[in-house]
């Protein structure tokens, strides 16, 4: 399968997973909220193993390669949440759609080649997709400090790329799906573990809870289908593919909730997918 098309079908659910978290962060604590998407993530991959018949772990290289994995999509989690709740998007979604830059750096230092044409089309997804979330938010000025909304970013975006980057490597070493289950506990316990520390609030309340367990399923298709590439010929296009999720969260509310979107953010639309289009050359 096209590892191209792997990171579009990771985009476009978590697209709907954003759609989601952007309206509950109001309203539902978020480490709760982390909790229970993890939580019916993990399931839904030990399900995906069940099915399967094959065994629960890794082992060996694969099994210490998805313990990274782990602690890096725990990282860019936790970052991507906070963040989106300081805002304003315009800020948070290029800072963490820019991770591709971060994943092709990766792949050259791991021997990949990656041409200039390649490393220019990535350049063109990532100031497209971020053109259209800056033009997407009408918040105001009044916002929290910039520079923490900014940190919390940067440390996603390290997270993303260092979670794609390591769960593919894994995948290579012991199969995508024990990788994959094998990065989703060892997130899950560092959630734990931070939540015993610090003992937040929790309470998320019913009416979120088919909410929450819907984008922990998306959110388990997304990162399935970017750590599946890892077998595949350049794997960090997956990776480039899923930062599109900003666009498409955009592109759903659009036709879901009936936001409107400008000609400059249709015109970057394009932009986005022709760059996408070229890469499959």
């Amino acid at each position: 399968m096209n590892t191209l098309f792997l990171g579009l079908v990771a985009a476009f659910c978590w697209g709907l997973h954003d759609i989601a978290i952007r309206y509950l962060s109001k309203t539902v604590p978020l480490l709760g909220a982390l909790l229970v998407v993890l939580l019916t993530a993990l399931a839904f991959q030990c399900g995906v193993i069940l099915v399967n018949g094959a065994t629960m772990l890794p082992s060996g290289v694969a099994l210490w390669l998805s313990v990274g994995a782990g602690v890096a999509f725990l990282m860019a989690s936790l970052g991507l949440y906070f963040a989106f709740e300081r805002g304003p998007v315009r800020l948070v979604s290029p800072i963490i759609g820019a991770y591709p830059i971060l994943s092709l750096a990766y792949a050259v230092l791991d021997g990949s080649r990656v041409t200039a044409d390649q490393i220019a089309a990535v350049l063109v997804i990532v100031c497209a997709v971020g053109l259209v979330a800056m033009l997407s938010d009408p918040a105001a000025d009044d916002m929290p400090p910039r520079g923490p909304t900014i940190a919390l970013s940067v440390l996603s975006a390290i997270g993303f790329a260092s979670t794609f980057k390591l769960g593919q490597m894994a995948a290579e070493h012991g199969g995508e799906w024990q990788s994959t289950f094998a990065t989703r506990a060892i997130a899950l316990a560092g959630l734990c573990a931070l939540l015993i520390l610090l003992r937040p609030d929790l309470r998320i309340g019913r009416r979120a809870l088919v909410p929450l367990v819907t984008m922990g399923v998306l959110d388990g298709i997304a990162l399935l289908a970017v750590i599946s590439a890892g077998g595949l010929d350049h794997p960090e296009f997956a990776a480039v593919a899923a930062s599109m999720f900003g666009l498409f969260t955009i592109l759903l509310a659009r036709v879901f909730l009936g936001e409107k979107m400008g000609a400059a953010q249709w015109a970057g639309c394009v932009v986005a997918f022709l760059g996408i289009g070229y890469l499959t050359l």
